[in-house]
């Protein structure tokens, strides 16, 4: 036999070998002067399997609509129905759990199951007319799935195991011998649970139209003695009121502003609050006092103006068989059980002092109408007012405004600065129950907020070497940097003097 024949018939051979039972087209590629003959370079140029692209399940109609699907797998049963019926303007059918409709299922995932099958496509085919099952998996098949049409057509396949390749599985339909290859990723999830199915959002995020006012967020827990209480600030929404860009405020334990960067996960968390996993589904009272959440360890309580009030309940963290840190949570008077990490239920572990503002002093500074500061056997007194009580500008400046120290006319601008200054003081950590030294301040800052109507004292006292206590209204409430009481005297007694004012300490 010719060296070319027998080329020809080893390729062939290798080429049905590789395509298991397919077929292919060849040609012969020119030879250098443009002609076919002689040539020994076979090119593939197009390959089938056979059976691939056959229509496993169907109803036979162009648009076929599935009622319900039933899947039966090594973890149980679950049965897909219709909760809404297809829209003539294209809206697709939506489907839910038997027996959980009252619970949030993931409806993208539930889509699945009905898409996933309806239309599917095999592969190739691995064997036609089979006596032999077993070898395919198929005999104790790890899931059956039978689909129910509209038009009363019902078909019902087997999945059996992974093909060597392990990126697809076999699959029977029922009423035949024949096995199919069809996609991994088009059959996974009829080997999921129900769990797999419910949402792991415990509470929906609302759109931006329905987004409803938290009026309070409380925080109860059991490692410390006191509750974290923030309240909407309604101060918030009007221009020059001064505090921070947070919307909210601390109440309680100590009064505060809070850090927008830092308190929003805990004002606004709850919304959208996703779970790791579902502990348990259809929860009795058993397992809520199994998961510690009877009496849990942290309860989050938020108002909205909408009138609606939701009650998280957490319990204690513990570490999960892979060492991961987990809580157990639910909304009370719910139904599932959820597991949450600390790093999304951020009230397990907050401290007051994460979420406040460090920023003490927050009036904008042409509310101010009067302000004395004294230390270091030094002070000053100043009256703030507009130049035009009748037309102040909605920006007003330091050239809109008069300033006077001791009855005479000051620098305005140059008061600008030094207020600068005094709202740089920053809290570094709380003082609660800390008693109100007896002696002298070190320096003592006061001042009257036309906006807010309030009057605020704050004496800073010698705590020890590197810090120092803040007083509030007499009340002890934050510790700072001594560092930046001394520079504090120090630009009192520059007030006057014209020298610049120091800006770092």
């Amino acid at each position: 036999m010719k060296k070319q024949a027998k080329g020809i018939i080893a390729l062939s051979a290798l080429l049905a070998a590789m395509l298991g039972g397919g077929y292919a087209f060849m040609k012969f590629l020119p030879d250098e002067d443009g002609n076919n003959s002689g040539s020994t370079q076979p090119s593939l140029i197009a390959t089938e399997a056979e059976g691939q692209g056959t229509v496993l399940v169907s109803d036979g109609s162009e648009n076929a609509v599935v009622k319900s699907v039933r899947v039966k797998n090594n973890d149980g049963e679950l049965n897909v129905i219709m909760k809404e019926a297809p829209k003539d303007d294209g809206t697709a059918a939506v489907y839910t759990i038997e027996g959980y409709e009252d619970l949030n299922v993931d409806t993208s995932m539930i889509s699945t199951l009905v898409n996933n099958a309806n239309g599917m496509q095999a592969e190739s085919l691995i064997a036609g007319g089979s006596s032999e099952l077993g070898k395919y998996g198929l005999d104790k098949p790890s899931a059956e799935v039978e689909m129910n049409f509209e038009s009363g057509k019902t078909v019902k396949f087997y999945i059996g195991d992974e093909l060597p390749s392990g990126s697809s599985n076999y699959v029977r339909v029922d009423g035949s011998n024949d096995v199919y290859a069809v996609s991994s990723s088009t059959l996974a999830n009829y080997s999921k649970t129900v769990k797999d199915f419910i949402s792991k959002t415990i509470l929906e995020k609302p759109d931006d139209e329905n987004y409803p006012i938290i009026n309070s967020l409380k925080i109860e827990r059991g490692d410390i003695d006191y509750d974290i209480l923030l309240e909407y600030d309604k101060d918030s929404e009007k221009a020059h009121s001064g505090g921070t860009s947070a919307s909210h405020k601390m109440i309680q334990p100590i009064e505060s502003y809070l850090a927008i960067e830092n308190s929003t996960d805990i004002t606004n968390g709850m919304f959208g609050l996703s779970a790791s996993d579902i502990h348990v589904l259809k929860c009795t009272e058993e397992d809520i006092a199994d998961a510690g959440l009877k009496e849990p360890f942290c309860k989050v309580t938020m108002d909205c103006d909408n009138g609606s009030k939701y009650v998280l309940l957490l319990g204690e963290i513990f570490t999960d068989d892979s060492g991961s840190k987990c809580s157990y949570a639910m909304l009370d008077g719910g139904k599932v059980i959820y597991t949450v990490s600390p790093d999304n239920a951020k009230w397990l572990t907050v401290q007051p002092i994460d979420i406040a503002s460090r920023l003490m002093i927050t009036s904008y500074v042409w509310n101010i109408t009067e302000l004395s500061v004294s230390g270091g056997g030094e002070s000053a007194e100043f009256v703030i007012q507009p130049k035009d009580p009748d037309n102040i500008p909605d920006n007003p400046t330091a050239d809109d405004n008069l300033v006077h120290m001791r009855g005479e006319e000051f620098d305005s601008e140059r008061y600008r600065q030094f207020y600068s200054f005094l709202t740089g003081t920053n809290a570094e950590e709380f003082a609660l129950g800390k008693p109100v030294p007896s002696g002298e301040p070190m320096a003592t800052i006061k001042y009257t907020d036309s906006f807010s109507g309030k009057t605020m004292t704050y004496e800073f006292y010698d705590d020890s070497v590197m810090r120092a206590l803040i007083v509030v209204n007499g009340e002890s409430k934050y510790y700072c940097t001594k560092s930046y009481v001394n520079t504090l005297i120090e630009n009192i007694k520059r007030i006057g003097t014209g020298e610049d004012y120091i800006k770092n300490w």
